[in-house]
């Protein structure tokens, strides 16, 4: 996986050398003086190539094409209808025909200067080419005729034959035949404008050999600026395609290297159970790659929009898989590999790892939809106020600051939402749990916490109360306490099997251990352990549930039908009233332990007053360490006295017992 995770990278990354002075427009040049190692050209800025561009647009000349067959089309259809609006039985030979004379002259004097519908926002003054066949000629677009102006123009033409009366009769003739000849033509104007931009040069002079670009302590601005530029450009450009391809390369994959390592070692040192597990692992670097190919996507389509990329959404989902620690680190690393690439590095790699600083130290209880809306404007805020401050350092003012770059931090706080769903898809697709699925498993209407109310309710009131237990004791010490409180609500789904065999569930005075022997009695009640874990795969519950199931009761005893079988058994073998285990593996199932135990013997206490409590707290912790039970947890002996403490004080409040005065 690691080397595959290498060829990726490395693969997605540009393909470019990388210039070896870093600099910033504003900033003082802190090397020696610089003088032009070859002869390059002075490469255009981006705002200089906009603005020509611009200009460009600007004096576009639109092309207008002109179709003949229109007015052949309008004149015949005009010779047809001519004698019904001028019949023989009104006029006479002569009138009729110096009439229709008239109305060709009409129609060859519009559609010889052509009739045009309008299309696109043209100002009368406006040069437009008409292109006639193969030959094109400028001419001013207010002398082409709109359709809008027909009537008038008729009427003009008219009167000047001295013919003004017959207009009703001739427009009423031309009203359904009159078309426009002549249209926009928007592929050719296109074309041409394409055409002229690409005729854009990109250089504007340039510069010779061992001229001097800039002296140490200068400022790098105006034409140094450009200079550094176009030389960072030019290096980059000559150095990937010269014969050193392969060493750059391996410089690349060295980098990479290096730094992915650092992540491996990591988890192989402070995260050792995400490290040997493969499907954790995998989820890390698939999110680690997939940031990586969204921001060279973002390169390769626009180098303005790599602020698009939601990279906060990396810690944030780690976050809320794993922990805060390898979340932030995680996203550093990823934000390191991406500032080989990235332009303004210095800016890029400043910015992301300050947001995701704050991703980290914002976002809390992820279950509540209100915090992420909370911690996306937070980190957008932030993103904008470490522009804005990184823009005043470069430039001293804010008169050419590029507001639309605010909006893209915007954007970027919307794509940040996405973690939400993103979450539910990694959980199907990995296997994972986050507080968001721990917080529907700890809805008690849940079809298989219903079941275990009806079928064991002395069982399920346990439940309740090892997690709440379990809640306030994981609270104190700093463990998860949403993953132990579900935990404790289904460690004893087992019991549903034979719920009349466990003492919490027994209504009457019949107790049907008495009619088995001790080793049966003690394999029932061991059993619960292996039915609960398969009830817990069958109703699909995650894994990291299931591992409260099986580590609840680690190895310890069934003490009382042990000793009750010692009384009356010569020989008897341990194993068989012994829990098979596993042992707590995490703070979270150590916990679950000790508080299941305390909840259940707290059950037997009669008359409990304040130093019963405290001994019979001591005593039951006491012998799970004795026993070894958490030496494969990762709990302290300080943590232990604090969930001790935290046990007497809650069975105090649930006995009601009041302060001890002293005789």
């Amino acid at each position: 996986m690691f080397l595959l995770v290498i060829a990726l990278i490395v693969y997605l990354f540009p393909k470019g050398g990388k210039f070896k002075y870093d600099f910033q427009k504003g900033k003082i040049w802190q090397y020696e003086t610089l003088y032009a190692p070859f002869d390059f050209a002075i490469y255009k800025t981006d705002e200089e190539l906009n603005r020509e561009k611009d200009s460009l647009k600007s004096k576009q000349v639109n092309f207008y094409r002109f179709d003949s067959k229109v007015k052949e089309t309008v004149i015949e259809q005009y010779q047809q209808k001519f004698s019904t609006y001028f019949p023989d039985s009104l006029y006479s030979g002569n009138t009729k025909k110096r009439l229709k004379a008239d109305g060709l002259e009409i129609l060859n004097e519009i559609y010889n200067r052509g009739v045009v519908q309008t299309e696109v926002d043209n100002d009368p003054e406006d040069v437009v080419n008409l292109v006639r066949g193969n030959e094109q000629s400028p001419m001013f677009y207010g002398d082409l005729i709109q359709l809008g102006q027909i009537q008038k123009r008729i009427s003009s033409i008219l009167e000047r034959k001295n013919a003004s009366q017959y207009f009703g009769t001739f427009y009423n003739l031309f009203f359904d035949d009159l078309k426009p000849n002549v249209f926009f033509d928007e592929a050719l104007t296109n074309k041409v404008l394409e055409e002229e931009l690409k005729s854009i040069v990109g250089t504007r002079g340039h510069v010779e050999k061992g001229k001097r670009i800039i002296a140490k302590g200068e400022v790098v601005e105006g034409e140094r600026y450009n200079m550094l530029y176009s030389l960072r450009k030019e290096y980059e450009s000559q150095l990937w395609s010269e014969s050193n391809y392969n060493w750059i390369l391996f410089g690349y994959i060295l980098l990479v290297s290096i730094t992915f390592l650092m992540l491996i070692l990591f988890l192989y040192k402070y995260r050792p159970l995400v490290y040997e597990n493969n499907n954790k692992v995998t989820f890390i670097v698939f999110n680690v790659l997939l940031m990586i190919f969204l921001t060279t996507l973002a390169l390769n389509y626009n180098v303005g929009f790599i602020y698009v990329v939601p990279m906060c959404i990396l810690p944030l989902i780690l976050k809320a898989f794993f922990d805060p620690r390898l979340g932030l680190f995680t996203h550093v690393i990823t934000v390191l590999l991406l500032g080989f690439i990235v332009p303004n590095g210095f800016e890029y790699v400043f910015l992301q790892i300050i947001a995701g600083i704050i991703t980290i130290q914002t976002i809390t209880d992820l279950h509540k939809r209100a915090n992420l809306f909370i911690s996306v404007a937070q980190i957008t805020l932030i993103y904008i106020l470490g522009y804005f401050g990184l823009y005043i350092i470069q430039e001293g003012h804010i008169k050419n600051i590029e507001w639309q770059t605010f909006g893209i931090f915007i954007l970027n706080g919307l794509a940040t939402l996405a973690a939400f769903p993103l979450i539910y898809i990694y959980e199907k697709l990995f296997g994972l749990v986050s507080d968001v699925s721990l917080l529907e498993l700890t809805d008690t209407n849940s079809p298989l916490l219903k079941e275990l109310a009806e079928k064991a309710p002395g069982t399920f009131h346990h439940s309740l109360q090892v997690a709440n237990l379990a809640e306030a004791v994981a609270n104190e010490i700093g463990a998860n306490a949403m993953l132990v409180r579900v935990g404790a609500l289904y460690h004893d789904l087992g019991k549903m099997n034979n719920p009349m065999y466990f003492t919490e569930n027994q209504t009457t005075s019949v107790n049907p251990h008495n009619e088995l022997a001790p080793k049966e009695s003690a394999q029932v009640i061991i059993d619960h352990v292996i039915d609960g874990i398969e009830i817990a795969k069958k109703n699909k519950l995650p894994d990291r549930i299931i591992d409260f199931i099986r580590t609840h009761h680690g190895t310890s005893l069934v003490y009382y039908f042990y000793m009750k079988e010692k009384e009356s058994a010569e020989e008897i073998n341990e194993d068989d009233f012994r829990y098979p285990g596993p042992i707590p593996f995490s703070k979270e199932t150590a916990i679950l332990m000790m508080t299941d135990s305390v909840e259940a013997a707290s059950k037997s206490l009669k008359n409990p007053t304040f130093s019963i409590i405290d001994s019979f707290v001591e005593r039951i912790i006491s012998k799970q360490i004795e026993e070894n039970q958490f030496i494969n947890a990762n709990i302290t002996f300080k943590e232990i006295e604090t969930i001790k403490k935290v046990l007497k004080q809650k069975l105090t409040n649930i006995y009601h017992l009041r302060v001890e005065y002293p005789e």
